[in-house]
């Protein structure tokens, strides 16, 4: 029988077992190019990959189960086996990861009371259904069955979070109960409270961190019992914000170093081997003192960029790794080219308003409520009401509402707000708005995926209106996913200064990877063959949107932007490099 423990070290049918992984995100990259990438982890010495398992993009509706496509979990761990790679799957219903509310469903947001990450009886209810489906496909690729995982984790960085043991205790025994049978792990922060509040019994504690990998292996040491160590996020690299300023780094001879330091000691995953895409509306946001939502570009400065091209770190790091583990002679299957297929024009545009009743069904309700309580997850929405009382527009202010709202009077824009500016009431002019038509158009920038703001995360407007100082009444709400930009008839009129949609066509003789330039674009999001690349933002510093070759036909293509700010160019390009900034 296959046997992986976890004693003084981790043993493999008996053997002492150096983990060395790095970690793949299936759902941030095409599954054409899987493979690619997985023989790039197993060349650099890695004998193990690692993923998260988002839950929002596997049960997108309550109910509704989604393994297909980039969802295929059950391929991607079987594909890493057949290369000869063991898996560590980390399938927390909360994973962070910079990905949309940490990977939880947006529909757990409609329920009024609900608590996140807890022993509250709805959620946990959620999580036992949404297991039993998922521990289906996982259960029998388990070591001890002949498959590839060696370790799961339970829960992800809840000492960061909370300290509810019975819910990390809870949740141990739902994977247990649906057949879970390899060692168990936690992570959580190098430090005492961290450790403390995140563990549960039967699970080994391991740690996440970038630096000073010694001093964070010692405390780690003091909480696994003589047990082996291992940083399960190595983290070698950082995300983007859109606003950040630039394009983060790490130091790669840092990088080297503390990878050197760790596996003197133990065992390793490294955080990112490769990063990936946040494609469609997928990103994550982090909340500190104000909102910072995440850019498309996953790039992480990982060992592969985020298209899977070798970088200066990927040698670093494989040096390193051959001083601990022997380093295959392997070819890369996977033929890959980077074309620039240059400008494209606008072949064309029609206005939002045009078109809005055709691409979404109007809502009717007294009060404006959230996208999720009228069960939509991502994108934006349109709330619209006509002003029959007020004489003049003299304020608004908007309650509980977020991230971002585009305003207009008669289809005319009169201010846009942005987080913090949501609080506030603000100066509308005294704009003259007798049966005006009001139209307030929201966006969802992405669930925080980290601290205490995660139940605070419903998006639209989940409260009220005010104008000139008191409650206005009586809207429709058009919820806007983007899902079925098919319907789109680009007949129906355009007026310059709207949000607006804007087709393009390439004509391929041949596919490769490209990355769409957005120079002189404001805010919106691209599509590619009805494909949602992400979004784009002209604040940077990301400066295009990759498109992986096999989204591309050869023959016709066709290309939309969606563009709420009304700034909108001629022309877009296809250009061969990702210009990072």
């Amino acid at each position: 029988m296959n046997t992986f423990e976890v004693r003084d070290k981790f043993y493999l049918n008996g053997e002492a077992f150096q983990i060395i992984s790095g970690a793949v995100h299936y759902f941030r990259i095409v599954p054409e190019y899987w493979r690619d990438r997985l023989e790039k982890l197993k060349a650099m010495g890695c004998n193990t990959v690692e993923t998260y398992v988002a839950w929002n993009v596997h049960e997108p509706e309550k109910g509704k189960f989604c393994f297909e496509g980039m969802y295929d979990i059950k391929r991607f761990v079987e594909l890493s086996a057949e290369l000869g790679l063991w898996v560590i799957i980390r399938p927390s219903p909360y994973i962070c990861a910079e990905w949309e509310f940490g990977g939880m469903p947006a529909w757990l947001l409609a329920e009024d009371g609900m608590r996140l990450r807890s022993v509250h009886g709805p959620f946990l209810k959620h999580v036992r259904d949404y297991f039993q489906v998922l521990f289906e496909i996982l259960k029998p690729l388990q070591f001890n069955y002949g498959g590839p995982i060696i370790l799961m984790q339970v829960e992800n960085e809840y000492g960061y979070y909370s300290s509810d043991t019975a819910y990390i205790d809870a949740l141990r025994e739902i994977m247990l109960d649906n057949g879970v049978t390899v060692p168990l792990i936690t992570s959580d922060g190098p430090w005492d409270g961290a450790l403390e509040r995140g563990s549960t019994k039967g699970a080994l504690p391991t740690a996440n961190f970038g630096s000073k990998a010694r001093e964070q292996l010692k405390v780690l040491s003091k909480y696994t019992d003589g047990g082996p160590l291992m940083c399960t996020e190595f983290w070698i690299g950082w995300f983007d914000s859109w606003g950040c300023g630039k394009h983060n780094t790490s130091d790669m001879e840092e990088n080297a170093a503390n990878l050197d330091e760790i596996l003197k000691e133990g065992n390793v995953n490294i955080y990112m081997f490769i990063g990936g895409t946040n494609f469609g509306f997928m990103n994550g946001a982090n909340y500190y003192d104000e909102l910072s939502p995440d850019t498309t570009s996953y790039d992480y400065d990982a060992a592969l960029t985020e298209a899977g091209a070798l970088t200066p770190k990927y040698h670093a790091l494989k040096a390193v790794i051959s001083k601990y583990a022997p380093i295959p002679e392997l070819s890369f299957s996977t033929q890959i080219k980077t074309i620039s297929y240059g400008k494209l024009k606008c072949i064309g545009r029609v206005g939002l308003f045009n078109v809005l009743e055709t691409i979404s069904e109007g809502i009717e309700s007294v009060f404006p409520v959230s996208m999720e309580r009228v069960g939509q997850s991502y994108g934006y929405i349109l709330y619209r009401s006509t002003l029959e009382k007020e004489k003049q527009l003299n304020n608004i202010r908007l309650y509980d509402a977020n991230d971002r709202a585009n305003i207009f009077l008669n289809h005319k824009p009169i201010i846009t707000l942005y987080d913090l500016e949501l609080l506030k009431g603000h100066d509308a002019g005294g704009l003259a708005c007798e049966n005006g038509v009001l139209d307030i158009l929201v966006e969802n920038m992405g669930r925080v995926n980290y601290g205490l703001k995660l139940d605070k995360q419903r998006k639209g407007i989940d409260s009220a209106v005010e104008i000139n100082g008191h409650h206005h009444q009586n809207w429709a709400l058009y919820p806007l996913p983007l899902d079925n930009i098919d319907k789109l008839d680009f007949s129906r009129g355009y007026t310059e200064g709207r949000p607006a949609f804007y087709r393009f066509e390439l004509n391929a003789q041949e596919s490769g990877d490209t990355y769409l330039d957005f120079e002189g674009w404001g805010k919106g999001c691209a599509f590619i063959n009805g494909f949602n690349l992400g979004r784009f933002w002209q604040v940077g510093p990301q400066k295009r949107l990759y498109i992986p070759g096999p989204l591309i036909r050869k023959g016709k293509n066709e290309i939309i932007l969606f563009e709420t700010e009304g700034k909108a160019g001629e022309t877009i390009s296809l250009e061969a490099s990702p210009g990072l900034g």
